[in-house]
């Protein structure tokens, strides 16, 4: 396939300049917890069941704690204590100290909780173990998508009509379905129990419509013969209960991203910094797929100006999710064909930022996001817009491509968009398939000049961030030109400073 002469060296200083940035966000990970991990941890360890108002025990347990002040120690260590003192099971001490008004008792020390967590956390990690390897297993005996892999949404609002609608993806040819979740259910601080069949924008993220999703595209695969891939949103103020759920319903692919909640969400940084690295080691350990949220950025900075920030933002996701023991094969970062249509060249520059990534990361599972923001409505150039991301796609080699709808910004997808959308790329993915490999880039062109500014604005961009610390970069509205605060946001409450002898036996193992 084609390359530009990109300097090697620019791009590993991009590199350690990023490792440098979640370098001193990790020394802040390292020495805090969140209601989120706390819950999460919970969770693993098989605490389950709601109130009659809905509210999950794992919630009502981690308030009280937040609220007595006890949280610092770690919820595993109060189960620990529960059970030292003759509580039955982990449900039962979960119960209790949630409950019944238990007693918090005396702290217990590290080595005393993993001793007395043993069993449960080694319950807990087999889970995940488990639906990780029955994915593996069932996933060998079918035919495997071939790059770009085709990935489309579904998003009803009822579980049931979305397993129909994914099924019907499925046979018309989709590698890859995801559930888009309901609008705002990032900013809920619990996750609602069972199967949902009401959503605005979207289904909710639950355990129970993970599984029933799960189970169609498993059908699907049956019935074509073609292994389909299942995705859905972990991010949020629950990304690492999300995460969690996720593993044990064994998806694929999680949209998983270390900033997109501070930026598009207002969710507090410390508490999105901390939950990211909870969630992303959860999801090496279940061999799922990440895809980052750079895309984004282009919906609100103009994407010619501002590619540099995408690249800049890829590095520093990269250096998170390696801290958390992603390896590249699982480290799936975005990118997006925003660029104004009417530009002139505009093909051009878009198949240089294309190639710019994909050459950058060679070894990670690009996703490559469709048109949407210079959409009108007119669903004849939508079409062709589309088209022409997908050749630029396939001939830039990119590893997952999210299918653009020709009724974008006019209507949700209806079966026969989603058919058509497919169809389409079927044919450009095959009468273009070796188009890069025929190809050459010319020396001193437009494309190779393009690619070489972006990645110069991108290692001045990194050398900004590190300078500063992402923080107070964040803060100016580097990214996204969106501006947000340190103590800001939401969720900033749920940040909690961890005591000496904080214990978290399923965070130090999986």
């Amino acid at each position: 396939m084609a390359t530009l002469p990109l300097d090697s060296a620019k791009i590993e200083r991009c590199r350690a300049l990023a490792a440098s940035i979640a370098d001193e966000v990790q020394t802040f990970i390292d020495a805090h917890t969140t209601v989120g991990i706390e819950r999460t941890t919970l969770r693993a360890y098989g605490v389950v069941g709601v109130d009659p108002d809905g509210v999950p025990l794992v919630n009502t347990l981690v308030d009280r704690l937040a609220r007595e002040g006890a949280l610092a120690v770690g919820a595993s260590t109060h189960l620990a204590r529960a059970l030292l003192d003759g509580a039955g099971s982990v449900q039962d001490a979960a119960e209790a100290l949630a409950y019944g008004g238990a007693e918090l008792g005396s702290p217990v020390a590290p080595a005393e909780v993993v001793r007395a967590l043993e069993a449960a956390t080694r319950d807990g990690l087999a889970r995940i173990d488990q639906a990780r390897d029955e994915r593996a297993a069932f996933r060998a005996g079918l035919v495997q998508p071939r790059a770009p892999e085709k990935y489309v949404i579904v998003a009803t609002g009822n579980i049931h009509d979305d397993a129909t609608q994914a099924r019907a993806a499925a046979h018309a040819g989709a590698d890859i379905v995801a559930v888009i979740r309901a609008t705002a259910q990032s900013l809920l601080d619990f996750v609602p129990e069972g199967a949902t069949t009401e959503g605005y924008g979207g289904t909710y993220a639950t355990q129970e419509n993970f599984r029933i999703i799960r189970q169609a595209t498993r059908d699907a695969a049956r019935e074509t013969g073609r292994y389909v891939q299942q995705t859905n949103y972990s991010s949020g103020l629950c990304m690492a209960e999300i995460a969690w759920m996720a593993a044990v319903e064994g998806l694929d692919m999680l949209l998983n991203d270390a900033m997109y909640g501070i930026l598009f969400r207002d969710i507090n940084m410390c508490r999105t910094f901390c939950d990211q690295y909870a969630s992303r080691r959860i999801i090496a350990r279940a061999g799922i797929v990440i895809n980052t949220g750079e895309d984004n950025y282009l919906t609100t900075s103009d994407a010619v100006d501002k590619a540099y920030t995408v690249l800049a933002s890829q590095f520093i996701n990269d250096a998170f999710a390696r801290r958390a023991g992603l390896p590249e094969a699982q480290i799936g970062l975005g990118h997006a064909f925003e660029i104004d249509p009417w530009l002139e060249d505009s093909f051009l520059l878009e198949v240089a930022q294309a190639q710019l990534v994909r050459q950058v990361f060679p070894r990670h599972p690009i996703k490559w996001m469709p048109p949407t923001k210079h959409k009108t409505g007119d669903v004849f150039q939508s079409h062709v817009h589309d088209a022409m991301f997908n050749l630029a796609g396939v001939m830039t080699g990119q590893s997952i491509e999210l299918l653009g709808m020709f009724s974008e910004a006019v209507q949700t997808p209806l079966l026969m968009d989603r058919y058509l959308a497919l169809k389409s790329a079927r044919y450009v993915f095959g009468a273009a398939r070796h188009l890069g490999d025929e190809l050459s880039f010319k020396p001193g062109g437009l494309i190779e000049r393009r690619a070489e500014t972006v990645l110069d604005e991108a290692l001045a961009c990194l050398e900004d961030v590190a300078s500063r610390g992402i923080w107070d970069s964040i803060a100016s509205g580097l990214f996204a030109d969106v501006k947000r605060r340190r103590d800001g946001g939401k969720g900033y409450q749920g940040v909690v400073a961890r005591a000496p002898g904080y214990a978290n036996p399923i965070l130090d193992q999986v």
